[in-house]
């Protein structure tokens, strides 16, 4: 009898022949794009100063490709900002809120984060609206008379806005998206965004610690119209003199960045740009797609975000039949032991679970390529 009740396992336990042949899938930093290697990467603005004329420049053509790509209109400032996407996030709070009643929608464990800034660190008056991992809030519910904060598509969860119907174009509140696995792997409506964040350590696949901060022309209207009642520290300050600091926008940054990181961010965006927004796109919607399939046959394994019109093609969370911590983190373990998966295990916030990048920089292959190492990680975590 023993015998037999082990024996599924151990026949499904056998090692897949084929591995993903870049089995990077963190949720970030994510893969580096097909073809990086640092030998490629411009070296010039090394060492110099960023105030330098090519440091402005790098930085400035730097701005300049984001801007292609994402075919923003000149009224949207485009800065490069220090501490990633939250410091990216928090720069707009702190500098922007508290002119009107803020609503904070959660889903994850980072839209809880900007929660407690809005709540707790600024003491405005919020409206929270939460709901469990893996759904939405009520959208429709929302209060545009006030500011409003969320992101657009959950890394620790998942879950996504499903477009920008949601947003009125006559809202008297501001929109604040934190955008940063969403930026370059869906079509977003800027006109429906007021301020946007992302860092370049996501869909671009670039080097963390910088972050970029996209203003609307609300945004900036708020800017020049509006002190806050706290004090701001130097980092956070995009106004002098009751005016735009516009030199933040054109890539004279507040604090020395890494031009090494920003030299990595030109190389992702000049191989984004030879396949456009919309191959981003594609290639995203097909490593989503063959995830999907993945877990289609498999019955121990769902997705977490249980509505496909609202659910993450960039960071797929997945369920795992009789999952605990232990388990999923033996699974990881296995995975990365054989060089078959790197950073696969959930977000410690987050129900115990599976968490693979579906971004651009993710070649469909390598997702293709990842289910039967799954199987071998299930069943061996199992029997251990």
């Amino acid at each position: 009898m023993t015998d037999t009740a082990i024996a599924p396992a151990v026949r499904v336990a056998h090692k897949p022949a084929t591995k993903p042949a870049r089995p990077y899938f963190s949720s970030g930093p994510c893969a580096k794009p097909p073809g990086w290697d640092a030998a490629k990467l411009a070296t010039a603005s090394l060492g110099r100063s960023h105030r330098s004329k090519i440091g402005k420049q790098r930085l400035q053509y730097c701005i300049d490709l984001m801007r292609e790509l994402l075919r923003l209109p000149d009224t949207h400032r485009i800065g490069i900002v220090p501490g990633s996407d939250t410091g990216a996030f928090e720069m707009a709070m702190w500098t922007m809120l508290g002119a009107r009643p803020v609503t904070t929608l959660a889903w994850e464990s980072f839209g809880e984060g900007w929660v407690t800034d809005a709540v707790k660190q600024l003491k405005i008056e919020s409206v929270v609206m939460r709901a469990d991992y893996g759904q939405l809030p009520d959208l429709a519910a929302v209060d545009w008379a006030t500011d409003v904060l969320f992101t657009w598509n959950g890394t620790t969860s998942g879950v996504r806005v499903p477009d920008g119907d949601w947003i009125p174009d006559d809202r008297a509140g501001l929109s604040f998206a934190d955008a940063t696995s969403g930026v370059f792997a869906y079509d977003l409506p800027w006109d429906k965004i007021d301020v946007a964040t992302f860092s370049w350590q996501k869909v671009l696949g670039g080097e963390g610690g910088h972050g970029v901060l996209i203003l609307g022309p609300r945004a900036v209207e708020r800017l020049e119209s509006y002190t806050p009642a706290w004090p701001l520290p130097k980092v956070f300050r995009l106004v002098s003199k009751g005016t735009l600091t516009e030199g933040v926008f054109k890539g004279e940054t507040i604090n020395t960045p890494s031009m090494l990181a920003v030299e990595d961010a030109i190389f992702s965006l000049e191989w984004a740009k030879s396949l456009g927004e919309s191959g981003l796109i594609a290639r995203s919607d097909a490593n989503a797609a063959a995830l999907d399939r993945i877990v289609e046959e498999r019955d121990w394994l769902g997705h977490l975000a249980a509505d496909p019109a609202s659910r993450s093609r960039t960071s797929v969370c997945l369920t795992v039949e009789g999952a605990n911590e232990a388990l999923i983190k033996r699974m990881a373990s296995l995975l990365e032991t054989e060089g078959a998966a790197f950073d696969v295990a959930g977000y410690r916030d987050a129900p115990p679970g599976l968490r693979i990048w579906c971004g651009a920089t993710v070649d469909t292959a390598d997702i293709e390529a990842l289910g039967p190492w799954l199987d071998w990680a299930y069943a061996t975590a199992k029997a251990g």
